[in-house]
């Protein structure tokens, strides 16, 4: 199965920063140094959203909520996939996750809570 990790969310205060990181688990290493990569997060009480995508060849996408702020990378000899987040804004807390673009359905981790508040 296609099986992602997520790590690196925490409690910060608005203005701070997290880096958080995706570990993809056997197979899914191979499929994910592939195909396109993306975060994902969602708010209580909203729907999953793509903040963020990657492709093998290293070009990117944000939603224009996290332009600027955000910067997703992967680092290709360890297949680990990163989200830098800078200027964090309460807004930005939701459990975020990461998945293919699309996302495999069946491949939804646990996540990792960022939680952005004084």
């Amino acid at each position: 199965q296609v099986q992602f990790v997520e790590s690196g969310g925490a409690l910060v205060q608005p203005g701070g920063s997290l880096r958080l990181s995706c570990q993809p688990l056997g197979v899914s290493g191979i499929i994910s140094s592939i195909y396109v990569m993306g975060w994902y997060r969602q708010a209580p009480g909203k729907q999953r959203e793509l903040v963020a995508s990657i492709a093998r060849g290293g070009n990117t996408n944000y939603t224009d909520s996290v332009k600027g702020r955000f910067t997703v990378s992967r680092d290709n000899a360890k297949k680990t996939l990163y989200l830098q987040m800078n200027s964090l804004k309460p807004e930005d807390t939701a459990v975020y996750y990461c998945n293919l673009q699309p996302p495999i359905e069946r491949s939804w981790g646990q996540g990792t809570q960022v939680s952005v508040s004084s």
